[in-house]
This record gives C-alpha cells, structure tokens and sequence, in this order.
C-alpha cells in the first residue's frame, strides 16, 4: 500500500479517535497523518497466502496472526502502522481493542512506491519493539523474499531465500516452501 501524507499535525491521542472516524485507513508517524491506498491483486493474494499458512500453523497456540487491518503502535504514542501480516505470542495482545504492541513477526510485501520506507525508516522504528524477533520482506515482482533475524548478539541478520527455497521462520517455528506464498499470482515479470 502507499501512504499519502495529510499535513494536519496531531498528538497520537488525537490520531487515535480521529482515524475511527475515517473511511480509511492511515498510518502515522512524527504527528501525521498518512493515507493507505489499496495494494494491487498480487500483493493481496501474497500476504493472505502467508497469513492463511501462518494461522493453519500457529492454530491452538497462544499465536495470533494478523493481516492489514490491524494496527501496529510501535508504543502507546506510536508511530502506528500496518503491516501486510503480523504474529503475536505475547498475552498482552490478547486483549488488544486499537492495536497491537508486541508482535514477534512482521510482514511488509514489497512495492515499488514503498521498497525503500519498508528496508529503511519503517524496518528502523520496527527494530525497536523489544518483542520483534523477525521482519519479513516479500517481493511482489518476481520470487524472492527476506527475512531479517535477530540473532543471539542482538544483530539483525539477513536471511535471503529464493525460488525453490524452504522457508524458516524461527520465531514461530515455521517450515513453509517459498512457492507457498506465490500461489495463484500472477507476477509482473510474467506479464
């Protein structure tokens, strides 16, 4: 999705009751407001190809699996976001009503427009949540995704997969082949 700014600065309370009065949604970052356009048909199709696996996976857990709709606060003043997909395990989370603040997986499915905000400032306030344990990046253009893990030093590391690859996302313990999350999309290198 793309986020179209509305220059009216706001407190995150402030934020917080006016976006339930929206037909839209909007993130928010630094006191703004930022418009969230539709994704295109891939970009849907990826992101519930892998939530769908990822909630088969984690059913009778204390996982939640969360697509778009759901807001992200990276804390209580935010910023807010939402993530394509997004897993808590954190029972805090359980009674969340406006948005979830401990998940230990995020999702961002690339596109060209938001590539670099998702790689660069978005992935920096992420890496701050003291619960995230993975950020996964998933190309909507051709088959690639990857996943940056926190390793035991506290470094993110960069773990790259491509087509024929399984996948493994450790923080929910989950062996997926990449193929999984390209079912029935048409790709824009294909067209």
């Amino acid at each position: 999705m793309v986020a179209v700014p509305n220059r009216n600065y706001m407190s995150p309370q402030e934020f917080l009751k006016w976006e339930e009065l929206q037909e839209i949604k909007y993130e928010y970052f630094n006191g703004e407001a930022y418009a969230m356009t539709g994704g295109t048909i891939p970009h849907t199709t990826i992101a519930l190809n892998l939530a769908s696996g990822l909630k088969n996976h984690l059913r009778g857990s204390k996982c939640l699996t969360f697509m778009s709709d759901a807001k992200l606060g990276i804390s209580e003043k935010g910023p807010f976001y939402y993530p394509d997909v997004m897993v808590s395990c954190d029972p805090r989370d359980k009674q969340a009503i406006k948005f979830i603040q401990f998940p230990c997986l995020i999702v961002e499915v690339l596109s060209p427009s938001t590539e670099g905000y998702d790689r660069g400032k978005k992935f920096e306030k992420y890496r701050t949540i003291s619960s995230l344990q993975e950020y996964v990046l998933i190309d909507y253009q051709k088959i690639g995704l990857d996943c940056f893990r926190l390793n035991d030093q506290g470094i993110w590391e960069l773990h790259p997969f491509i087509e024929g690859d399984e996948v493994y996302l450790k923080s929910v313990d989950f062996r997926f082949p990449l193929s999984l999350v390209y079912e029935n999309v048409m790709l824009l290198e294909d067209t």
